[in-house]
């Protein structure tokens, strides 16, 4: 299989410009004769539907949740990225797209990187319009903050709710298109399978999760907006339903995986606090802006922090990178933070957490100050910890956040099989091997508002008009497959729950592929996930009917998929023998502990090709080729 970007010729900065005047379009009085699906209404779901809609094609938009607005982009607290240069302190689209390609270790598609960078500055635009209540100084110009990976302030917010504000900036715009008729909503559904037609893409099989009804729904194309599969790790910053199903199902049918193994662990989260837990709290990077990370300079030291004087602390993101200091990257934060916890050094109970203190900030600018700035982050840790963080130093601990890998898709977000898109975190393009932050409302953003509103059009136009239903033998098979699945799930009625399969995969992949990985530990995981495989399929109890509302039916769809994921996760660790931002494998690193990167033989995107089960996938490579940026060893001392 032949991987064609459709990366267009020319310069990088005239590069979507001239491909946007080049791609076919569609009649305006033919819009309304085409079909759209939207799988996902988060930012990237929402903000396509909407635009789609509002252009005059007919929209299907499904979300599991009974309402967009629970889509999991409402969790996303620090901010949203964007090379406007209003602090004019040396910002550009360049700039933006240099910290971007480099925060992402030399892994990421220049084309698409530079694309993302310029359309950031619409999005902005576009969101202000919408009423999106962004920060604002006095004077009443919009505010800006830094994030990590970046020495210039770019990052534009609303308090620690960014992501809420721009969901609903999003979410009125969709409601607006459903009033009008154009976008028909499709609340508590879920994704089960891809229906294709000679190779093509046209709908999708439903479960109707209050009624446990499978249902058909056919459309010119199909576009998958359903988010990362952080949750493969079990405990994670993501909302409980996220998943990998809707990817995986399609990957099953033919669309390629890319990069599975690159998976983001942000630094600035709650620590685990006992095996009760079934998710992990995210403390935004913002907070790494005025607040101190810090560890005691001695071993085994368990002081309050209060006692501990300055002089016996270790500051040590601000020792070893003086340039960036707290504001690293998150590979680079979480590394070191775990470092620190191995050498004994780490705080509270467990040993593992490290501290962020922000009493230099409100000794010079007062408690209002960073009260206004963090306020409802730092109220959210008193409630979680029923500790005072304006009195004492937050503790903080890496877990899992967000996946950079995923579908793979050329420069126009279509995946290897014609007429099905993906966007947002559901595919791999923009970052890498580490996710800047503040980049990923960015992305679901830009994919969605900026980017498909013009490339379906030119995959539309291809295809033209023809009338389009669910009575195709296609949806028939599909249905009855899905419905074969379920039963099958259903009648296992072994004696571990599917939640106890979901925890012991957790901890295999987060052991032996998290923060760092190694050729034996990847391959002791594989056995293990093949022993748990086997023993799901003939022992977990899936409670209840599959035509009804059934938590317990839905849960063990996406841990069988997230079991699969896992593998695949393993097997991409394993052939990519370099170190790079998130994929730590600790036999290639500098004498400073840092990624060693081997451009002459990884410089590439690992897609990987589904083959059938039980069968090993095939992969194939995507050469990256960098014009703009020199590949060097990335440094942020």
């Amino acid at each position: 299989m032949i991987l064609d970007s459709k990366i267009p010729d020319g310069p990088i900065a005239e590069k979507w410009g001239k491909h946007k005047f080049n791609l076919k379009l569609v009649n305006p009085a033919n819009k309304r004769k085409y079909e759209i699906i939207v799988v996902g209404t988060g930012l990237a779901g929402a903000s396509a539907a909407a635009s789609l809609a509002e252009l005059g094609y007919k929209v299907k938009a499904f979300c599991f949740q009974d309402s967009p607005r629970r889509a999991h982009s409402i969790a996303a607290q620090g901010g949203i990225n964007a090379a406007k240069n209003y602090r004019n302190d040396g910002d550009s689209v360049y700039r933006l797209f240099y910290d971007t390609v480099k925060g992402g270790d030399y892994r990421a598609r220049e084309a698409n990187v530079y694309r993302l960078a310029e359309v950031s500055r619409n999005i902005i635009d576009q969101c202000v319009a919408q009423g999106v209540p962004f920060a604002r100084e006095y004077g009443g110009y919009l505010d800006n903050r830094s994030f990590g990976g970046s020495q210039v302030s770019r990052t534009f917010y609303a308090r620690g709710q960014t992501g809420q504000q721009l969901l609903l900036g999003a979410y009125s715009a969709l409601s607006r298109q459903i009033a009008e008729g154009n976008v028909t909503m499709f609340t508590r559904s879920e994704m089960l399978d891809l229906v294709m037609v000679d190779g093509v893409a046209q709908g999708i099989v439903t479960r109707n999760l209050v009624t446990g009804a499978i249902e058909s729904h056919a459309a010119h194309a199909v576009l998958l907006c359903t988010g990362g599969y952080g949750n493969v790790f079990y405990l994670s910053t993501n909302a409980q339903g996220s998943n990998v199903t809707a990817a995986w199902r399609a990957h099953k049918k033919g669309a390629l995986f890319a990069n599975p193994c690159f998976t983001q662990i942000h630094p600035t989260c709650i620590p685990v606090s006992g095996d009760h837990q079934s998710k992990l709290t995210l403390m935004s990077e913002s907070l790494r802006n005025d607040g101190r990370v810090w560890v005691p300079k001695n071993e085994g030291d368990k002081r309050s922090p209060e006692l501990i004087p300055e002089e016996e602390r270790d500051y040590f993101l601000e020792r070893k990178y003086p340039s960036f200091g707290n504001l690293v990257p998150r590979d680079v934060a979480s590394r070191n933070a775990k470092e620190m916890c191995d050498a004994n050094k780490g705080v509270g109970a467990s040993g593992l957490a490290v501290y962020l203190d922000f009493s230099d900030s409100v000794k010079r600018n007062g408690e209002p100050w960073v009260k206004e700035k963090y306020g409802n982050l730092f109220d959210m840790y008193a409630q979680i910890t029923g500790e005072n963080p304006y009195k004492s130093p937050m503790r903080i601990y890496p877990a899992v956040h967000y996946t950079m890998g995923g579908l793979w898709v050329d420069y126009n977000l279509m995946t290897t099989i014609k007429g099905l898109y993906a966007l947002g975190e559901c595919n791999f393009s923009d970052h890498g091997a580490n996710r800047l932050g503040a980049s990923a409302l960015m992305q679901g953003l830009a994919d969605g508002y900026f980017v498909i509103p013009y490339t379906v059009g030119d995959y539309l136009a291809t295809i033209g008009p023809k009338p389009i239903n669910a009575s195709h033998p296609a949806f028939k098979q599909a249905e009855e497959d899905a419905k074969a699945y379920v039963n099958k799930l259903l009648s296992i009625n072994g004696n571990q729950t599917v939640t106890h399969y979901h925890r012991e995969l957790g901890k295999i992949i987060w052991e032996y592929c998290g923060m760092a990985r190694s050729s034996e530990g990847l391959n002791k995981a594989k056995g293990m996930i093949q022993s748990l495989k086997a023993d799901f399929w003939s022992n977990v109890k899936v409670l209840g009917e599959g035509e009804e509302l059934n938590q317990s039916l839905e849960k063990a769809g996406r841990v069988a998929d997230f079991i699969e994921l896992g593998e695949l996760m393993i097997d991409d660790a394993l052939a990519r023998n370099e170190s790079c931002g998130g994929h730590f494998r600790v036999e290639y690193q500098t004498e400073e502990g840092e990624a060693l990167r081997n451009d002459d033989d990884y410089a590439y995107v690992a897609a990987w090709e589904f083959k059938g089960d039980g069968q090993a996938e095939q992969l194939h490579k995507e050469k990256l080729v960098f014009e703009n940026v020199k590949l060097t060893q990335r440094s942020y001392k």
